[in-house]
């Protein structure tokens, strides 16, 4: 009778300890499709880049004038032009310019897109940023303003509105514009250096303006080296969000009521956790509702990510 005693107590553990296993097991299990559910709706890809022509993209930008339309363009090297694709990485249309300035024709180094708030009320307009000097040797750098077109099947040929910036403390590299629909401000994030420079300038910009950028502070990020250079960055429709792109980060800030997107930008980001670097990314736009935001990478076939903002 004893050790028939003893023969239950055993069994009656091993079973605990075999159901402990199984609801250890269980557990993990649920706990990992909570995880990939979660990543799965914080991060998916769209698409891939399709055309053998987009392979060196370096910003994307989001159509107000036609849903489901974004803007890229080429790094440096590349003709005066952009592209209309969809999120799914389709190349729609060529968009080709005149960009014949100061004895240069065509442009130097493309970096940044974007589309926002122009001189004409309810009109939408693309901006391409000309701003890229990666051996400090530009005395000044253009900005290209287009009106919001309409989409064709075939290249069209665009009339530019061209804008010479220069700066008010030296030269500086810079891969990045964002365009503030409430101050009606072009803004330029410098990239080289520890602490970059923020820079403004009205929107409001005739033909062939030469205009000297206002200075607006610095903005310094707890990394090392490159890892604080800006790459990106963009402003939503409503203009109540900013994103800035570093080579490793996204970061976010909401914006407070009508305050100076220079002042948002003073105050600690909002790290998006979700973001995974995936090669040289360097371009980053809003979606229409504000509520995620596409990265964008250079090389032919390189995914279109698509991210929900964590706030």
């Amino acid at each position: 009778m004893v050790f028939r005693g003893y023969l239950t107590a055993i069994m009656r553990a091993e079973n605990i300890v075999i159901l402990k296993i199984v609801l250890l097991q269980l557990f993990i299990a649920s706990a990992s499709n909570i995880l990939q559910a979660q990543s799965s709706v914080q991060r998916q890809i769209t698409g891939r880049l399709s055309s053998p022509e987009l392979n060196e993209v370096s910003g994307v930008a989001v159509s107000q004038l036609h849903p489901g339309i974004l803007y890229v363009h080429n790094d440096s090297g590349d003709s005066s032009r952009f592209f209309a694709i969809n999120p799914e990485g389709k190349l729609i249309t060529t968009y080709y310019f005149k960009a014949r300035l100061n004895g240069f024709a065509g442009v130097l180094d493309c970096e940044d897109i974007a589309v926002g708030a122009g001189p004409d009320k309810g009109q939408s307009y693309i901006y391409l940023a000309d701003i890229g000097d990666n051996f400090g040797w530009r005395s000044s750098v253009q900005v290209y303003r287009f009106k919001e077109p309409a989409l064709k099947e075939k290249a069209d040929t665009l009339a530019a509105t061209i804008l010479t910036l220069t700066y008010p403390d030296g030269r500086h590299d810079a891969e990045t514009i964002l365009v503030d629909p409430l101050d009606k401000l072009l803004y330029i994030i410098s990239k080289r250096e520890d602490s970059v420079g923020m820079y403004s300038c009205a929107l409001n910009f005739k033909n062939k303006d030469v205009v000297v950028l206002q200075k607006r502070g610095k903005l310094h990020f707890d990394n090392k080296g490159k890892r604080n250079w800006i790459v990106s960055g963009a402003i939503s429709a409503d203009g109540s969000q900013v994103l800035l792109k570093s080579l490793e980060h996204v970061y976010y800030w909401k914006r407070q009521g009508n305050e100076p997107v220079c002042t948002t930008l003073q105050r600690a980001p909002k790290v998006q956790t979700a973001f995974v670097s995936h090669g040289q990314e360097e371009g980053i736009a809003f979606s229409p509702d504000g509520n995620s935001y596409y990265v964008t990478a250079e090389g032919a076939g390189t995914a279109i990510f698509y991210y929900s903002i964590e706030k």
